[in-house]
C-alpha cells in the first residue's frame, strides 16, 4: 500500500496549486477508478506501453534537470558530496533532523520498479536502476536544487515543487507524461500486491481469495478481484480524506523507510543463514545501513499525526488478519492430527469397513498427510456403506514456484491390500495451475494404478507389513503414457506409442457431446510383469472409476472453549469465523463437480 500512496502522491503533486483544489481530487479519483477497473484485463494487453512511458518520463526529467543545472547554477554538482548534508544537520540541528522526513519523498516511487522482481531478473533491474533510473533522478533533483538556489523568495509553500522548475511552455506536456508514469508505477505495485497475496494465501497466511490468470502465455500475471477492489477503496479513502500531498507524503515516507529498515534487518539474516558469512559482517551491515535508516525513521515518526499513522494502522489491521487466519488454520490442523484414527481401529473393523462396499471411488479430502482423519470414522459410524475404492486425498502447497509433473503425486496404501484404501498427496507450487476435475481425476487414478503396478513386485506377501504406510513418488502419467479412444471402440483412434506404455494402462473417453462428464476406463492387458493380485486390483480400480467418483469434503468450524479469555473468544469466534465465512473455498473444492460432492460439517473447540 505504501507504494500505491507514493504513486498517488506523485500524481497529486502534478496538480498541487491552491486554485485547483477542487479539480485535483476528483481527477485523481477518476484516474484511480479507471486504473483499478482495467485490472481484470491483465497487464499483457497494455504492458507494451509501460516501457516507452517510463523511458520518456526519465528522459524528460533528466533533460529538464540538465537544463536547470546549466541555466541556473552549474556548480550545483558539489551538492553530491555528503559533507554538505552533515553541515546542514549540524547547522539546523533539530529542524534539520525533522526535515529528513521530507527528504524521503525524493526516493518514494523509485522503489516501485522492484515490485517487478517476479517478471524480470534481479540483474536486469539492477542494470536498469544504476544506469538509467538513478542518474535520471539525480539530474532531476540537482536541476530542481539549482533552480531553488536562485529563487529563494516564493509566495506560497506549494511552489517548492518539481513543476515550478519546469519551463512554463513544457509544464502541461510534462504533466501528462507524469500522470501516465504514475499510472505505470501504480500498476507495478498493484500486480506486485496480487503476487504477494497469492503466495501468502498458498502458505495459509492469508484468507483464500480468487486468483485469475489473465495471460495464457505469461504465468506470473494474475488478478485477484477482492484485493483489487479493496485497494481501490483504500486509495480513494486516503486521497479524499487527506486532500493534500503533504499528508500523503508523510504516510508514504514512513511506509518506505519502514520497509527499508525491515529489509536491512532481514538482509542480515540472509547474510548469515543463506550466504554463510561471518556474523560480524552481518552486524557491520546492520549497524551501517540501519543507523542511517533509523535516523530517517525517527524523523518520519515526528509526522505521525500529520498522516504517517495511516500505513501503521493498515499494517496493524493486515497483520492481525494474517495472524488470526494462520493461527486458526494451524489449530484446526493440530486438532485433526490429535484426533486422527489409529490403524488398529481400521484393522479391527475388517476389510468391509462397515456393512457393504458400494461401487465407485470415494475421494476423502483431508489436510492430514498420515493417519486416518476423524471424518472417516464419523462416516463409518453413521453410514454402514462405503465406496469400493477409498482414497484419502491431501492437497499441499509447497513453498516453491513449481512442482515437476513427475514429482506431483505421492501415493501409498493404507492398511492391507484387500482393504483397497489409498493415500494420495498432491503437491502444488505457489505458481502452479490446478487442472480441471476431469484431468485431475485422470492423473489421480493413473498414478494410483501406476503405484499398484510398480509396487506389486516389491510388497511382501505378509499383509502385516502392509499396514505401514509407504509413500511412493508417482508422476502425472495420464499426460504421458495414456492414449485416448472413443467409447464406441473405434480402433482408428490414437494408438499406444511403444515407448509410452510402461504403465501398461489405457484410457478411453466417451464423446463429450453425448455426456457432459467424461468417463475414463482403464484396460489392463495381461502381462507377465504384473502378478495376479495386482492385476485384480487394477481391474477393481477400473471398475470403480467407471462407476463414478464421489468427493467427500469436510467443513470444520472453530469455537473457543467455555472459560476461554475474552481475546481468544473474539479472535476465534468472531474474527476467524468471519474470515472463514467470507473467504474462498480451497481451489480443489471449487473444481469439484457439484453433483459428485458431499460436504460434512464438524465443530472443533479449542
Amino acid at each position: 500500500m505504501s507504494a500505491v500512496f507514493s504513486a498517488i502522491s506523485g500524481f497529486e503533486l502534478s496538480m498541487s496549486k491552491e486554485h485547483h483544489a477542487y479539480v485535483e481530487v476528483p481527477v485523481a479519483c477518476i484516474i484511480l477508478v479507471g486504473l483499478f477497473a482495467l485490472q481484470h484485463y491483465g497487464t499483457h494487453r497494455v504492458g507494451f506501453l509501460f516501457a516507452p512511458i517510463v523511458i520518456i518520463w526519465l528522459f524528460c526529467i533528466s533533460a529538464i534537470g540538465l537544463y536547470n543545472i546549466f541555466f541556473w547554477n552549474p556548480q550545483i554538482y558539489r551538492a553530491l558530496c555528503p559533507i554538505y548534508a552533515l553541515r546542514f544537520i549540524r547547522k539546523t540541528q533539530m529542524g534539520g533532523w525533522m526535515a529528513l522526513g521530507g527528504v524521503l519523498l525524493s526516493i518514494t516511487g523509485s522503489e516501485a520498479m522492484f515490485a517487478d522482481l517476479g517478471h524480470f531478473s534481479q540483474l536486469s533491474i539492477q542494470i536498469a536502476f544504476t544506469s538509467v533510473v538513478y542518474p535520471s533522478l539525480i539530474l532531476a533533483y540537482m536541476g530542481q536544487a539549482a533552480y531553488l538556489s536562485r529563487h529563494h523568495e516564493v509566495e506560497h509553500a506549494y511552489h517548492f515543487g518539481f513543476y515550478v522548475s519546469v519551463p512554463e511552455n513544457l509544464r502541461w506536456p510534462v504533466l501528462v507524461i507524469a500522470v501516465f508514469a504514475a499510472v505505470v508505477g501504480s500498476q507495478a505495485i498493484i500486480t506486485g500486491t496480487f503476487s504477494i497475496i497469492k503466495q501468502c494465501s498458498a502458505l495459509n497466511c492469508f484468507p483464500r481469495v480468487k486468483v485469475v490468470h489473465t495471460s495464457s502465455k505469461i504465468h506470473g500475471q494474475i488478478y485477484i478481484p477482492e484485493i483489487n477492489w479493496l485497494l481501490m477503496l483504500l486509495t480513494l479513502a486516503v486521497t479524499i480524506g487527506f486532500r493534500n500531498t503533504q499528508h500523503l507524503g508523510h504516510a508514504s515516507g514512513l511506509a518506505v523507510i519502514t520497509v527499508m529498515l525491515v529489509t536491512t534487518c532481514l538482509m542480515s539474516l540472509v547474510i548469515v543463514l543463506c550466504w554463510h558469512q561471518n556474523v560480524l559482517f552481518a552486524l557491520t551491515f546492520v549497524l551501517f545501513f540501519g543507523t542511517i535508516e533509523s535516523l530517517f525513521f525517527s524523523a518520519s515518526l515526528t509526522k505521525f499525526l500529520q498522516g504517517a499513522w495511516v500505513p501503521i494502522a493498515l499494517a496493524f489491521v493486515f497483520m492481525t488478519v494474517m495472524y488470526v487466519w494462520h493461527f486458526g488454520t494451524l489449530k484446526k490442523y493440530e486438532f485433526d492430527v490429535q484426533n486422527k484414527v489409529s490403524i488398529n481401529w481400521l484393522l479391527g473393523i475388517g476389510p468391509s469397513i462397515g456393512i457393504v462396499r458400494v461401487r465407485g471411488v470415494g475421494l476423502i479430502h483431508t489436510d492430514l498427510v498420515s493417519g486416518i482423519p476423524v471424518i472417516f470414522s464419523h462416516f463409518v459410524t453413521n453410514l454402514p456403506a462405503f465406496h469400493q475404492i477409498l482414497v484419502f486425498l491431501c492437497i499441499k502447497h509447497v513453498p516453491v514456484p513449481h512442482v515437476r509433473p513427475e514429482e506431483r503425486f505421492l501415493v501409498g496404501r493404507v492398511g492391507p491390500r484387500n482393504f483397497r484404501l489409498y493415500r494420495c498427496i498432491v503437491r502444488y507450487g505457489y505458481r502452479d495451475v490446478h487442472k480441471d476435475d476431469v484431468e485431475f481425476e485422470n492423473d489421480l487414478l493413473c498414478s494410483i494404478a501406476e503405484f499398484i503396478r510398480t509396487g506389486s513386485t516389491e510388497i511382501s506377501l505378509n499383509d502385516e507389513i502392509e499396514t505401514i504406510e509407504r509413500m511412493t513418488v508417482v508422476g502425472t502419467y495420464s499426460s504421458q503414457t495414456i492414449s485416448r479412444r472413443g467409447e464406441n471402440g473405434d480402433n482408428n483412434a490414437d494408438n499406444f506409442d511403444s515407448e509410452e506404455t510402461s504403465s501398461e494402462l489405457k484410457e478411453i473417453k466417451s464423446p463429450q457431446v453425448i455426456q457432459q462428464k467424461k468417463q475414463v476406463r482403464f484396460l489392463v492387458p495381461e502381462s507377465p510383469k504384473i502378478d495376479t493380485e495386482a492385476n485384480e486390483e487394477l481391474e477393481e480400480v477400473m471398475e470403480a472409476r467407471e462407476a463414478g467418483i464421489a468427493y467427500i469434503i469436510g467443513h470444520s468450524y472453530m469455537k473457543a472453549k467455555p472459560g476461554s479469555s475474552t481475546i481468544k473468544k473474539i479472535a476465534i469466534n468472531f474474527v476467524y469465523e468471519f474470515l472463514r465465512r467470507n473467504s474462498r473455498a480451497p481451489s480443489f473444492v471449487l473444481g469439484v463437480p457439484h453433483a459428485s460432492s458431499l460436504e460434512v460439517g464438524m465443530m472443533y473447540q479449542w
